[in-house]
């Protein structure tokens, strides 16, 4: 049995950023319950080097868009990355599922093998489809997820590995 490129990224994306919508969704919760500003919680970071919970979140969205137009030879849109509070993180990643949502099987047609391109400041990589996906595109975007919910549990958010895996459907 095979899977397709569209398989394995997209249902993956939209899966892994409701649950991350949900995880800020709580996040907000937590500091009104406790009667404090969430977007307190947008501006965390775990280490003064590190990048805070909105590049965590912008960058997520964007290795998921990125990664679907890449392999799908579309262009993806261009969001702004000007979110400063929760609930703007959370529209943005609800832009992001919508986008997601918008792509169809065959447009991945001959994905594994399409050369993807991706530039750095430090330098340049070629990558087929499925390389890119597997080794680049998945990993970038799950580390990004991972960092956003380890912010917020480290800020005392009641969430746990349930919430980041969210239902697993059939």
């Amino acid at each position: 049995m095979s899977i397709s490129v569209y398989d394995a990224s997209i249902p993956v994306f939209i899966h892994t950023l409701t649950n991350l919508k949900v995880i800020l969704q709580k996040g907000a919760a937590y500091a009104e319950s406790r009667k404090f500003d969430a977007n307190i919680l947008a501006a965390t970071r775990l280490f003064p080097d590190m990048l805070p919970m909105t590049r965590q979140v912008q960058i997520a969205s964007d290795a998921a868009k990125g990664a679907a137009a890449r392999l799908s030879g579309t262009e993806a849109p261009k969001f702004e990355d000007n979110e400063t509070t929760i609930a703007e993180l959370i529209a943005r990643v609800d832009k992001t599922l919508d986008y997601l949502k918008g792509f169809k099987p065959a447009q991945f047609e001959g994905a594994e093998t399409r050369t993807i391109n991706i530039k750095t400041p430090r330098n340049e990589f070629t990558f087929s489809g499925l390389v890119f996906l597997r080794h680049w595109a998945l990993p970038n975007f799950f580390f990004h997820v991972t960092t956003a919910y380890n912010l917020l549990r480290h800020a005392g958010v009641e969430i746990g590995k349930a919430d980041y895996l969210g239902a697993v459907a059939g």
